[in-house]
């Protein structure tokens, strides 16, 4: 048993060696052109949207890094971050109306200068490193040069964060919708984007072909989720007033 803990002790020094490590150089090379955070072991780095073609690829090529895989590409949408859905202890007007009827976007949110982001995990195998690299955008059309000529495997990555978030990447060779229809309308993990859709499709017999519909779907009145204290004690037997272990 001991000795499991000592090893577990050592990997754990070892892997906050490596974070340090990489903070130090990642802030040497870069400078005030990346902002780099370490938490939980992880490495997360910010840049600006001009600069992830040149600051990509010496991740890539520079010895000192060789981030030489692109384990993954993503988006987000920060459009409602931080809001609660639900009151999680009372049940209140304002968690039941969330069921019935959307909270109003505000006006200045489509214009909110850290709305989308996409994000890079790059694996280091040579250092046994990882990387978060985050790059936030803005507008409803925002746009980002693509990293397919850095490592090919962007490319269906890019396609997926434009198809479901409506991120344009810049010098795709091949840009195209990916997970939905072709006819689909919207970008469907927008926080703005309807839960019931914008349209439905079903086959029609008549005239032999597929075709779209507007939704029939009504909206579901959702209850509010309630943690309810006494729902936390332990049952009790109302005859005897007995707790049962």
């Amino acid at each position: 048993m001991r000795g499991n803990v000592c090893e577990r002790e050592r990997t754990f020094l070892l892997m906050s060696n490596v974070v340090e490590t990489l903070v130090a150089k990642l802030e040497k090379r870069f400078g005030e052109a990346i902002s780099v955070s370490a938490a939980y072991g992880e490495v997360t780095a910010e840049i600006a949207a001009k600069d992830v073609i040149p600051v990509c690829t010496a991740l890539r090529d520079e010895p000192e890094f060789a981030f030489a895989q692109l384990s993954d590409l993503c988006a987000v949408d920060y459009l409602a971050f931080g809001e609660a859905e639900w009151q999680t202890h009372d049940a209140t007007g304002s968690g039941f109306s969330r069921g019935v009827e959307r909270h109003p976007i505000t006006a200045d949110a489509s214009e909110n200068d850290r709305r989308f982001a996409v994000v890079y995990h790059l694996l280091s195998i040579d250092h046994n490193a990882r990387l978060r690299l985050k790059v936030y955008l803005h507008g409803e059309q925002p746009i980002i040069d693509t990293v397919v000529p850095i490592w090919n495997v962007a490319d269906w990555f890019e396609r997926e964060a434009f198809d479901l978030f409506g991120i344009m990447f810049a010098g795709h060779p091949d840009l195209r919708r990916l997970l939905t229809d072709y006819g689909f309308i919207g970008h469907p993990f927008r926080k703005d984007f309807p839960l019931i859709g914008n349209v439905e499709m079903r086959y029609d017999i008549e005239k032999g072909r597929v075709i779209y519909e507007p939704v029939s779907i009504t909206p579901r009145t959702l209850v509010p989720k309630v943690i309810r204290d006494d729902a936390l004690d332990p049952p009790v037997n109302r005859e005897r007033g007995e707790h049962h272990g």
